[in-house]
């Protein structure tokens, strides 16, 4: 694999050098450019190709955030890593498909860390699917675990829930969730296992955070937050 080129958006400029001066010591990063407003990185981009954009969010004029939505619209859109030191943020730049989301002071092990997110996430995820036995009256039937849009625990069995109906296993969820990780399945409440490719919403409201599955909005417990938002920031696109 070539060397990665990166494109580093930050209005101050200590910042600006110190994460420039890292990523440059990454052996997998080929160049690292730096711009100090989101104006300047734009017309950057128009005549630049980058395989990645590190970019603060509070910007004076155009924020990171407005960037990474002007970003999103391009035919093919850069990796973006958020680098900031407000957390408050993370649900806005997980909705937009963030690869990665670092808080300031940037450490050299955590930068090395979205560098990576960002190699994978041109990485296709494994395509295969499983077949999930489950019964009904005494009749037992397949369904596909792609399907599954969350799992709801119920004692030592667990209910499965798809488009079509629910289905009861006998097994319990803690199971699932070590078993089903792999496939993208995410606990956000000790009682429930969503399936990341069918979040449609990611919702916060006074500090609370939610997610909209299948039409219907399920609670992320405070516990399982950052685990969801860590997650959410592998999906490309």
């Amino acid at each position: 694999m070539s060397g990665l080129r990166i494109l580093v958006i930050d209005d101050e400029r200590p910042a600006l050098d110190e994460l420039t001066y890292l990523l440059e010591r990454d052996p997998r990063v080929a160049g690292v450019l730096g711009c100090d407003s989101a104006t300047e990185a734009l017309r950057v981009l128009q005549d630049l190709e980058v395989d990645a954009v590190f970019l603060d969010i509070q910007m004076p004029g155009l924020t990171g955030l407005d960037l990474a939505q002007v970003l999103s619209r391009f035919k093919s859109p850069p990796p973006i890593v958020f680098v900031t030191a407000h957390e408050e943020h993370a649900v806005s730049a997980f909705e937009l498909a963030a690869v990665d989301y670092v808080l300031k002071p940037v450490r050299a092990e955590r930068l090395a860390e979205a560098v990576r997110r960002v190699v994978d996430a041109g990485t296709p995820a494994p395509s295969g699917d499983a077949q999930i036995a489950v019964e009904r009256g005494g009749v037992t039937r397949f369904v596909q675990r792609s399907d599954i849009t969350h799992v709801e625990a119920q004692g030592d069995y667990a209910r499965l829930h798809t488009a079509e109906g629910s289905h009861l296993v006998r097994t319990p969820l803690s199971t699932l969730a070590e078993e089903w990780a792999p496939a993208g399945f995410v606990r956000i409440h000790r009682s429930l296992l969503v399936s990341l490719p069918h979040i449609e919403e990611v919702r916060t409201e006074s500090g609370r955070v939610s997610v909209v599955v299948a039409g219907q909005e399920l609670s992320v417990s405070r516990r399982h937050t950052r685990e969801l938002r860590d997650l959410l920031t592998r999906r490309s696109g």
